[in-house]
């Protein structure tokens, strides 16, 4: 049952990026689920197969989704592999869910509970719809929230996690939310685009990245900015530039491709965009 927190939608900014999700079709996020039941909203890791641009021409395309969705299922298992123990009496947190895939292998892997948000409803009703289909709605379960106010009490996860989701929201303003909610101990795994602000502002493929998307992309710096000022203290950084810009040659060749395909590659190989992963642990802050 969806569960809604009252003042979800608080400026008409969050009320125009929720328009954005709740009318979205993409192929991209809808025929590389139905490979095997499982929806991500991101992007991949690793190489490509690349015999499956080869074989039969009737053949071609089915193969080239199933492995869009290989190298996006890698890059949710590349997060998930970042909790370490987690046991199925601990929960975990999904910031801005989408149509739920990571929350689904968080708790095929971990059998613990899991709680996703989401200030798009049609996510929402869609996640929820497949949790019930994947038969985990008894602790998989999806929420109209906001995730910089969800309503969650203090201290009640064990991690929490955002997929390329932070860059529609002020930084220090998500981690003091996400800061309340861990307890002491806890984790935090963030996949992002960020750009490089070594290079300077905004590049022109950066910001064609950010109207596509109705974002705003932040700098690489801000985020341990806000992790400083929320006692999150990083662990483990990693550039994952390389390994995505294959997924990226691939789509741009496929038949999911949207034409924001070249934006990203630009922006990679000229050293103006990072795709970072971050892991930060939750400190006691100064009494």
């Amino acid at each position: 049952m969806t569960t809604v927190a009252p003042g979800v939608l608080r400026t008409d900014y969050q009320r125009s990026v929720a328009a954005y999700w709740n009318a979205e079709r993409d192929p991209v996020n809808i025929r590389l689920g139905e490979v095997d039941g499982i929806y991500h909203h991101h992007y991949g890791l690793g190489p490509y197969d690349k015999s499956v641009l080869e074989g039969p021409e009737d053949t071609r395309d089915a193969r080239v989704i199933a492995e869009l969705h290989r190298l996006e299922t890698a890059q949710a298992d590349f997060l998930l592999d970042r909790f370490g123990p987690v046991g199925p009496e601990d929960r975990l947190l999904d910031g801005g869910s989408g149509r739920g895939g990571t929350s689904i292998m968080a708790n095929r892997r971990f059998g613990c509970r899991v709680d996703g948000v989401s200030i798009s409803e049609k996510q929402v009703e869609f996640a929820n719809e497949h949790a019930r289909r994947w038969e985990v709605a008894d602790k998989v379960r999806f929420h109209f929230r906001n995730m910089l106010d969800t309503g969650f009490e203090s201290g009640a996860f064990r991690g929490v996690w955002t997929n390329e989701t932070t860059m529609y929201v002020d930084l220090f303003d998500l981690f003091g939310e996400f800061s309340r909610l861990l307890e002491h101990g806890g984790r935090y795994v963030c996949i992002t685009g960020c750009y490089n602000d070594v290079t300077g502002g905004r590049s022109k493929a950066v910001s064609q990245i950010d109207e596509r998307y109705t974002c705003s992309v932040h700098a690489r710096s801000e985020y341990f900015k806000a992790m400083a000022a929320n006692n999150l203290v990083p662990i483990e950084v990693v550039d994952l530039t390389p390994d995505t810009i294959p997924y990226w040659e691939l789509r741009e060749r496929s038949s999911v491709a949207t034409g924001v395909e070249s934006s990203f590659l630009t922006a990679y190989r000229e050293g103006s965009f990072h795709y970072l992963l971050i892991v930060a642990d939750r400190v006691r802050g100064r009494a």
